[in-house]
């Protein structure tokens, strides 16, 4: 049992994002503060606009508290084991309380009514507990209008109605609802919220029992995902918290896996760099399907293969969007939220996301990449599968030579990115394989040529004699932490010479030209890159982890490089939160920044720890 973090607020009265857990239901997910109170969900899907967002503005965002009313109790959150059930127990002289949060799930073929359920309890002595409910739909744009019923209340707004069921009394209070109740040892409370308007709740209102069952259905739902795990390494825990962190931002309707199920939540304190990650990303579905491949779960990365088989059937011969909505649909225009004060004073609050619209060709390859291991270790690509996936690298082989805007998305301007001319060569590479592995029809002669040219290109022009390193972009000096990935794609040798060098130099402090700060890295020099975009931003903990890996795979030739892997795995451990997630970045104290938690940085640290367990062996 991990103890919740010390109480403490933003400049705006928001929780700080570190001190929250997460549950979901595979359409949607809340975040919970370790205080009680439910700060984050859209509904009824990850980009539906949102019913309680404190996260964004403490105010105005709508929020769903359940404490304890004395002050100074001690609270302490964990997962119950090996599950998404959120535990958030408050301990004082005269009681200890439990507050257990949950979305109903069944592997039983039972179909539940979606909602998110809350049950609060008292273990020991007696507490007096105060439940507030106040949500603010759309985004705090749409008034509502809330109206008590037989057993909860109704709130009504113009686009989506929700009902909360209550088992003890609840009072109106302006725009929302508020309950104060004792309970004694033994005794619980039940909340349950649903989508929809009615003029009596009673019968949704949950007993003790009745949470029972769907809480021992929901455990037993996630104990049963989580047994197809295969890793049994070191770190088993740390991995299936995050296979678990991963499954919730699964879309199961279709497949599409989220980036994170968070929007605007900074890059840097009181900053600028504040985006939507509420969509399907090619780059990090495809990565997460390496996740889920590496340790056992064929079922997701097949879903997800279909996923891509319907979207690369719809695009014709033009290029890919590099991100989707979770329907498959179109990613709405960004738009900033001027009526919200922002995560500590972040503004502008941004939704939809204007990166859609860019030039990225490094998905290509990332994509090919999951493709190829997937007809691997998975199920085989079906022939009508192929001939999208062809004219897609046909497409990769006429255009690999643009200028894009590159993995970190930049908006300063296309450059030649070393790391998407890498990419492209990876499309092409697998391509090539998965052609030779199945027989599959292919204009050979021309994609090995394009391949062989790209890998020239990069070895000419990527690299640096200067800093003796690959370079984030051509006729650029600066250093990127995405061409860490050159060994991982099997581009070069970890222990080529040119890679060992350009390993060194990341591993150095900013100070002296890289990009690492005490085992953390940064993604890039914001100052020497010119991103177009105003701010500072913390370390990248996706980056972190690749530099784990690529150090021990480096470590064949360089043995010490092995404990230096070791020891940044084991201190960027140190930078989750108290129930194992992280979030996009880590600020300079430690603190958690960006959208949370983040599927990137969770599918590179299983990756990271299945290859150091691996290759650390019996040396132990």
């Amino acid at each position: 049992m991990e103890a919740a973090p010390q109480q403490g607020k933003t400049v705006d009265g928001s929780v700080p994002i570190e001190n929250h857990g997460i549950i979901g239901d595979l359409r949607t997910v809340a975040l919970i503060g370790s205080e009680g109170t439910l700060d984050w969900l859209c509904f009824p899907h990850f980009d539906s606009p949102s019913i309680f967002a404190a996260l964004l503005d403490a105010e105005k965002g709508g929020h769903w508290r359940i404490c304890p009313e004395p002050d100074g109790v001690m609270r302490k959150q964990f997962y119950w084991p090996d599950t998404n059930v959120l535990v958030t127990r408050f301990y004082t002289p005269d009681g200890v309380g439990e507050l257990v949060d949950f979305m109903p799930m069944s592997r039983h073929g039972r179909k539940y009514e979606r909602e998110v359920l809350r049950r609060v309890r008292v273990v020991r002595g007696v507490m007096r507990f105060e439940m507030e409910c106040f949500p603010a739909f759309n985004y705090a744009r749409d008034p509502h209008e809330t109206r008590l019923i037989h057993g909860g209340a109704c709130f009504s707004s113009k686009k989506l109605d929700m009902t909360l069921a209550s088992s003890v009394p609840l009072r109106k209070e302006g725009r929302g609802v508020s309950a104060h109740f004792t309970l004694h040892e033994n005794q619980s409370a039940v909340f349950s919220m649903r989508e929809g308007a009615r003029l009596s709740c009673q019968e949704l209102v949950h007993s003790h029992e009745s949470a029972e069952v769907l809480f021992r259905d929901t455990v037993d739902y996630w104990r049963h995902w989580l047994s197809g795990c295969n890793y049994r390494g070191r770190w088993r825990e740390t991995v299936q918290r995050s296979a678990l962190a991963l499954k919730l931002m699964t879309y199961e309707p279709t497949g599409a896996i989220v980036a994170a199920p968070t929007c605007s939540l900074p890059e840097f304190p009181g900053g600028t760099r504040n985006w939507d990650y509420r969509y399907c990303w090619l780059r990090d579905a495809a990565f997460t399907v390496y996740a889920f491949l590496r340790i056992g779960f064929k079922q997701e990365a097949a879903a997800f293969m279909r996923w891509v088989e319907a979207r690369c059937a719809e695009q014709g011969d033009g290029p890919l969007p590099l991100m989707f909505s979770v329907d498959g649909s179109r990613v709405p225009e960004e738009v900033e939220l001027s009526h919200l004060s922002g995560y500590g004073g972040a503004r502008p609050v941004r939704i939809g996301n204007a990166a859609a619209d860019q030039l990225q060709l490094d998905i290509y390859g990332e994509l090919m990449d999951s493709v190829y291991l997937s007809n691997k270790y998975a199920a085989p690509i079906s022939y009508d599968f192929w001939r999208h996936l062809r004219r897609m690298v046909d497409w990769v082989c006429n255009h690999w030579n643009q200028p894009d805007e590159g993995i970190w998305e930049v908006r300063g301007g296309r450059r030649h990115f070393v790391y998407s001319k890498l990419m492209c060569w990876v499309a092409v590479d697998r391509a090539i394989r998965l052609a030779d592995k199945r027989s599959l029809p292919a204009d050979r002669p021309r994609w090995l040529a394009v391949r062989d040219t790209i890998f020239e290109e990069i070895m000419t022009q990527g690299w640096s004699q200067q800093r003796e390193a690959f370079v984030q972009a051509y006729d650029r000096e600066a250093l990127d932490a995405a061409n860490l990935l050159m060994p991982l794609v099997f581009f070069l040798s970890p222990v080529d010479p040119r890679m060992l060098s350009t390993l060194d130099r990341i591993r150095r402090p900013p100070s002296k030209g890289g990009l690492v700060s005490d085992g953390l890295v940064f993604r890039y020099d914001v100052d020497a890159t010119l991103d177009g975009i105003a701010g500072r931003e913390g370390t990248f903990n996706l980056c972190s982890f690749w530099l784990v890996e690529a150090m021990t795979r480096a470590s064949v030739a360089r043995p010490d490089l092995l404990e230096e892997a070791r020891l940044t795995f084991e201190r960027m451990l140190g930078y989750a939160n108290h129930v194992g997630l992280y979030a996009e970045q880590t600020g300079q104290s430690g603190e958690a920044l960006g959208n949370f938690p983040q599927a990137l940085t969770h599918l590179a640290l299983i990756s990271a720890a299945y290859n150091l367990d691996r290759t650390l062996g019996g040396r132990d």
